[in-house]
């Protein structure tokens, strides 16, 4: 009811101001860092110290919002620790939260829909197999499963849904630390443009499919970016967390046509990543590559 109504003032509102308001599905970026977050945990380094109040409101951990205007839903692609924040961004009533995999900064936020915070009701939760299994059968998660806070939905590798009328979904098996699930992308597609989501895979050397020829499908991609270069990562070895980073990445696509790299959105940076400063040199040059980087609030229509 709440939603009908804003949307009736804003249909009234852009009458009145001559303007026509728009209709359609669209994607918006609900939030662009890694799982933990920016200010990092116990980090002291300037990335996170010298943050002013404004870039700490706009480092939310990775998520997007696909929304339709005509039938007045949303759907929910992670759930993340700010998923509180990010739930009163959404445009509509939640129809379903697609989860990638089981690490902390895509299915963790699950636990406010439970009886301590929302106690939700029958919530689709879009899962893979092993993902699925892994909510059923460890607490706290079987608790939301069993109190019907959220209801499971099944999905298979490469098999297309329609969770909402104007937008199909696709997963898309990638390659991860899977210690609890499997790990996918998404594909969602609109009634004119095709997204492709990959917060997280671990080298596109190592996945059996070809990046270059899924950009080639698609209109717009939101991908790993998790370290722009090695120099990042010091107290820890790579090979641990073997990201594809940003260099590698513009590397592998640096030979393809600006309308091509322009399709790239970097997203789900780790704390420590000069793409988040969005005027640092950094991201001055990888904006010159014709790359493009994924920023909290921005909207497209799909």
């Amino acid at each position: 009811m709440k939603s009908g109504i804003l949307v009736f003032f804003y249909l009234v509102s852009a009458f009145l101001l001559g303007q026509e308001a728009p209709t359609g599905v669209y994607l918006k970026v609900l939030g662009t860092v890694q799982d933990g977050g920016a200010p990092h945990i116990a980090c002291k380094k300037k990335c996170c110290s010298h943050l002013n109040a404004e870039e700490i409101n706009n480092r939310k951990v990775t998520a997007l919002e696909v929304f339709d205007t005509a039938t007045e839903k949303s759907l929910l692609f992670e759930a993340t620790p700010d998923i509180v924040s990010q739930w009163t961004a959404l445009r509509y009533p939640l129809q379903g939260i697609f989860i990638t995999h089981a690490h902390i900064g895509h299915y963790s936020g699950l636990l406010q829909l439970g009886r301590e915070a929302l106690g939700a009701k029958k919530i689709p939760v879009f899962a893979m197999p092993k993902m699925q299994s892994f909510l059923e059968n460890n607490a706290p998660w079987s608790q939301l499963v069993t109190l019907e806070n959220i209801v499971i939905e099944s999905l298979e590798n490469k098999k297309t849904i329609r969770p909402i009328k104007a937008v199909q979904v696709t997963p898309l098996r990638v390659p991860h630390r899977d210690e609890f699930s499997e790990t996918v992308g998404f594909i969602i597609s609109g009634p004119h443009k095709t997204v492709l989501f990959i917060p997280d895979i671990d080298k596109w050397s190592l996945w059996d499919e070809d990046l270059v020829l899924w950009l080639n499908k698609v209109d717009m991609a939101f991908i790993d970016a998790t370290f722009f270069s090695s120099e990042e990562v010091q107290h820890r070895a790579i090979s641990e967390i073997p990201h594809p980073l940003v260099q590698e990445t513009i590397q592998l696509l640096n030979t393809k046509s600006k309308t091509f790299k322009n399709k790239v959105y970097f997203i789900h940076m780790n704390h420590t990543n000069p793409l988040l400063n969005q005027d640092g040199d950094t991201t001055k040059w990888v904006l010159k590559q014709g790359f493009r980087i994924a920023r909290l609030g921005q909207q497209f229509k799909l």
